[in-house]
C-alpha cells in the first residue's frame, strides 16, 4: 500500500491506537494530521521521525467548530483531505457498572463523544473530500458492538451506533466515490484497556482469549493493517462494511 500525497486525519491520536494509526501512514507516504484533546507532540514526532509532513492539532470532535477548524486547517496545511479515521472515543476513562447503575450524565457524554463525534468529523472533512472527487472514512467501533458487553451499555450502545452511522453514511455519499467502512476489533493491549479493567485486566484478557478462534492477545499492530486496507486504493469497492479484528469471536 502507497499513501504518498495522501493527507490523513486520524482523531484520537495523542496515544494509543491513534498514536500508530498516524505513526504507519507517515511511514507508507501519508501526511497525518494528528488530532486530539491530549497533546500530540509525541505523534507529531512519531510521524516526523518516519520521514513523514504533519500536524498536530487540538480538537474537541464534539464541536461543530472545532471540527470545521480541523479540517481547514488540514486544507490549509496540505490542500485537501483523502482520508479520516475516526478514533476518538471516550473508552479508558468511563465507568462500567450495571445497566440501571450507570450515571446519566456518563451515559451523555459517552454518545456525545463517540456517536456524535464521529458525526461531526465526518461533516467536516466531506466537503473536501467531494471537491478531491473521493475518499475513504474509516470509523473505529468495537467488538462490544457486535458482541454485547455487560455492564457497559453506554459503551456498546455508542460503538453500535457506529456501524449505523457507517452503513447510512456510505449509502448517502458513495456517489461522490466517498467510502466509509467500520474496524471493530476486540480488547486491545493498550493504556486505555489498563484503566478500563485495572487489576482485573489479567483476567478479562484470559476470559476474551477462549472466545478467540485466533487465541492470541491483540497488540495494536494488529489492527493497522485492517485501518490501512480500507483507506486505500486495495478496497475501492468496500463500503458500508464492519470488519472485525477479534481473533474470530465474532464471525459476520
Amino acid at each position: 500500500m502507497n499513501f504518498d500525497n495522501k493527507v490523513v486525519i486520524v482523531t484520537g491520536a495523542a496515544r494509543g491506537l491513534g498514536q500508530e494509526y498516524a505513526r504507519q501512514f507517515a511511514r507508507l507516504g501519508a501526511r497525518v494530521v494528528a488530532c486530539d484533546l491530549r497533546d500530540c507532540s509525541d505523534t507529531l514526532a512519531a510521524v516526523e521521525d518516519e520521514g513523514a509532513k504533519g500536524l498536530a492539532l487540538n480538537t474537541d470532535v464534539t464541536s461543530a467548530e472545532s471540527t470545521k477548524e480541523m479540517a481547514a486547517a488540514a486544507v490549509d496545511a496540505f490542500g485537501g483531505i483523502d482520508i479520516l479515521v475516526n478514533n476518538a472515543a471516550l473508552y479508558g476513562s468511563l465507568t462500567f457498572a450495571p445497566f440501571d447503575k450507570l450515571d446519566e450524565s456518563e451515559w451523555d457524554s459517552t454518545m456525545d463523544v463517540n456517536v456524535k463525534g464521529v458525526w461531526q468529523c465526518c461533516k467536516a472533512v466531506v466537503p473536501s473530500m467531494r471537491e478531491r472527487e473521493g475518499g475513504a472514512i474509516v470509523n473505529i467501533s468495537s467488538l462490544a458492538a457486535t458482541y454485547g458487553m455487560p455492564n457497559g451499555l453506554h459503551y456498546t450502545a455508542s460503538k453500535a451506533a457506529v456501524i449505523g452511522i457507517t452503513r447510512g453514511l456510505a449509502r448517502e455519499i458513495g456517489r461522490f466515490n466517498i467510502r466509509v467502512n467500520t474496524v471493530a476489533p476486540n480488547v486491545v493491549n493498550t493504556d486505555a484497556t489498563s484503566e478500563v479493567f485495572g487489576e482485573k485486566r489479567d483476567k478479562i484478557v484470559e476470559v476474551t482469549l477462549s472466545q478467540q478462534a485466533v487465541r492470541k492477545p491483540l497488540e495494536t499492530e494488529d489492527i493497522v493493517g485492517t485501518v490501512l486496507f480500507l483507506s486505500s486504493d486495495m478496497s475501492k469497492l468496500t463500503t458500508g462494511q464492519t470488519l472485525m479484528v477479534d481473533g474470530g469471536t465474532v464471525m459476520l
